[in-house]
């Protein structure tokens, strides 16, 4: 199951465990059992560190195991076989188990260790094909680990589909706290630590703000290409540089074939992340991640308010926060995402098998999205505002060939309907005659662009009606030493290899606005000191 390769990939990787961690998994007959344990195994084999035991723990399943220190238990349980995407979030586990750093800001970790009255667990429903769910995952894993009152529980879906049927589940990651809904699709750490606090205000209390920075040249709020690129071009010239962000890589993380990035023919969004976070550990750059920033008071030197109670202060600042998927704003929408109606068709689509959805949008998201459904679900409607595709022509000729494929253009969609809880049909008028449609099906994926995520600069800079930050071709806002590249401001053509040029040109811009301050700055300190002499 798994190839010479990845065991001595994994050898290395457990070269430095500080203690011994057991495999303990649950007795009894399942079908899936003996390829979790030939599994378990081989995992095993690469460390001396590393065991197997069966036992009868009345765990949930003969498919289910934990993670076992010479404490006890960890928190840390899976339900399933934690391959495909969730093989990182196995052996990563297994590393923090055994005492490896975790990459969490100690703000952050003092709020998820406080002391909380009753026991919590989360069980984490994922898909293998999944690539948000690691992150969720992950993240869940962490708290377990760093609170002993917690638990959390990879539940694979396919193989638990009575679970699935009975909790209504059509879309992952899917996350229940002590049985109830905590959270469904995409969630950033910091989001999941504020939903916590809501439910248990006593951890509100127990944040323990860290050492403040000293006085930072520049700060970059966002963690996607363009910030990533403004963070490095800072560092590299020798300037004291933050970079703050929700998590690391941003949309990028949610599109798995890029095909554009020049020199580089062919990667995927989390290989594209996972180099330029190797990038960033190149360059001595304070990293705040899982936090947000709530509020920035503007001046000579700017203060950054985060998510964490801490603050920043900062001589310039460039923001690149990125965008959001963008939604219908229908009826019916809201009210069903995750029960049929859905952002990510690599995530969702396995949910859709044998079965007819629809794609809102005719881009390149929306027709990608259609290609990659096509291959799972039983149809695929795709639906189009405007009287043409948007989408590259490579693109729309692919999916003209399939049969399973349909594309209806100059349409409007202005509802989404469902029974007994789930996505029934989808109500569209053509906007030519004003005729009112409605198709029967069972999921609607929304592919109708983004939105920048430009909330917290209200105020602040000055905005296009969208929303989108307003700059000029050296990456100024209309603040005195406030910068924004990528997505989230007025430059045409969204794109990664745009917004790493834009966080780099900003990143000049600021350097090039340091000099000129600081030296003005300079100049006026030695005229005060002449008048005084004289």
């Amino acid at each position: 199951m798994l190839t010479p390769e990845i065991l001595n990939a994994l050898k290395g990787y457990t070269a430095e465990m500080n203690q011994a961690i057991t495999f303990v998994l649950q007795t009894g007959e399942h079908a899936k059992r003996a390829e979790l344990v030939d599994f378990l195994t081989q995992v095993s084999s690469v460390s001396d560190n590393l065991s197997l035991e069966e036992r009868d723990e009345n765990l949930r399943s003969p498919i289910t195991f934990y993670l076992e220190t010479p404490d006890g238990h960890s928190g840390v349980v899976f339900s399933g076989i934690p391959s495909g995407h969730e093989f990182n979030s196995l052996i990563l586990s297994v590393l923090w188990s055994s005492g490896t750093a975790m990459k969490i800001d100690s703000t952050l970790t003092n709020t998820i260790a406080a002391p909380i009255n009753s026991k919590l667990h989360f069980e984490v429903f994922i898909s293998l094909d999944c690539h948000n769910c690691p992150d969720v995952l992950q993240a869940l894993h962490q708290f377990a680990l760093i609170n002993p009152n917690i638990t959390t529980e990879m539940i694979d879906g396919g193989l638990f589909r009575n679970l699935i049927e009975e909790r209504d589940i059509q879309g992952v990651p899917s996350v229940y706290l002590n049985g109830e809904k905590f959270a469904n699709g995409k969630t950033e750490l910091s989001t999941m630590v504020d939903t916590l606090i809501e439910r248990f205000p006593e951890m509100q209390n127990a944040q323990i703000i860290s050492e403040k920075l000293p006085l930072q040249d520049v700060t970059v709020i966002g963690g996607g290409p363009a910030g990533v690129a403004a963070a490095i071009y800072s560092a590299r010239k020798g300037l004291a540089v933050t970079l703050i962000a929700d998590v690391l890589g941003g949309q990028v993380k949610d599109t798995m074939g890029i095909e554009n990035l020049i020199s580089v023919p062919k990667t995927t969004g989390p290989e594209l992340v996972a180099n330029m976070q190797a990038h960033l550990a190149d360059y001595e750059i304070t990293i705040k991640e899982h936090v947000r920033v709530d509020g920035v008071e503007n001046g000579n030197i700017k203060t950054l308010s985060l998510s964490s109670g801490e603050q920043i202060d900062t001589k310039t600042l460039v923001i690149a926060t990125g965008a959001r998927w963008r939604e219908l704003g229908v009826p019916g929408e809201k009210e069903n995402i995750g029960n049929g109606v859905a952002y990510c068709p690599h995530c969702d689509g396995p949910f859709f098998k044998g079965k007819d959805v629809a794609v809102i949008g005719g881009g390149n998201s929306g027709i990608e999205a259609a290609l990659d459904l096509a291959g799972i679900v039983k149809s695929v409607t795709v639906f189009e505002f405007m009287p043409t595709l948007k989408a590259d022509q490579v693109l729309v000729d692919q999916a003209e060939k399939r049969d399973n494929i349909t594309i209806i253009k100059n349409v409007a969609t202005s509802q989404i309907h469902a029974q007994n809880g789930k996505v029934s049909s989808i109500e569209y008028k053509d906007r030519a005659t004003s005729e009112v449609i409605n198709l029967e099906l069972h999921g609607v994926f929304v592919q109708i662009g983004l939105v920048p995520n430009s909330q917290f600069a209200q105020g602040l800079v000055e905005m296009s009606q969208h929303g989108e930050i307003i700059i000029d071709e050296r990456c100024k806002t209309s603040e005195q030493g406030i910068f924004a590249c990528g997505d989230v401001t007025t430059v045409p053509y969204k794109q990664i290899v745009i917004s790493m040029g834009e966080g780099s040109k900003a990143s000049l811009s600021a350097f090039e606005y340091l000099l000129t301050h600081d030296a003005s700055e300079a100049q006026s300190r030695d005229g005060l000191s002449h008048e005084a002499a004289a």
